[in-house]
């Protein structure tokens, strides 16, 4: 059967193994499903660091002296 999807063969320890079949079951879906919301879960979480670190650098090389006034934006 063709799928759309990309497919990725994983090798995972028996206790998280064990422990993404509970989820899943807990929550009646596949492995695969679980799965692939756990990876996207901690994707954004990662991205959500990356940002806040991005922010947080900005943050500290911004003057109110070199920065543009709404109306310079925006005109």
């Amino acid at each position: 059967m063709a799928t759309k999807n990309p497919r990725l063969n994983v090798v995972l320890e028996a206790p998280l193994y064990s422990a993404l079949r509970h989820l899943a079951q807990k929550e009646r879906v596949s492995l695969s499903l679980k799965a692939r919301d756990l990876i996207r879960e901690a994707l954004e979480c990662y991205e959500d660091g990356y940002w806040a670190k991005t922010a947080e650098s900005r943050e500290n090389t911004f003057t109110k002296k070199t920065a543009l006034t709404h109306k310079q934006v925006w005109g």
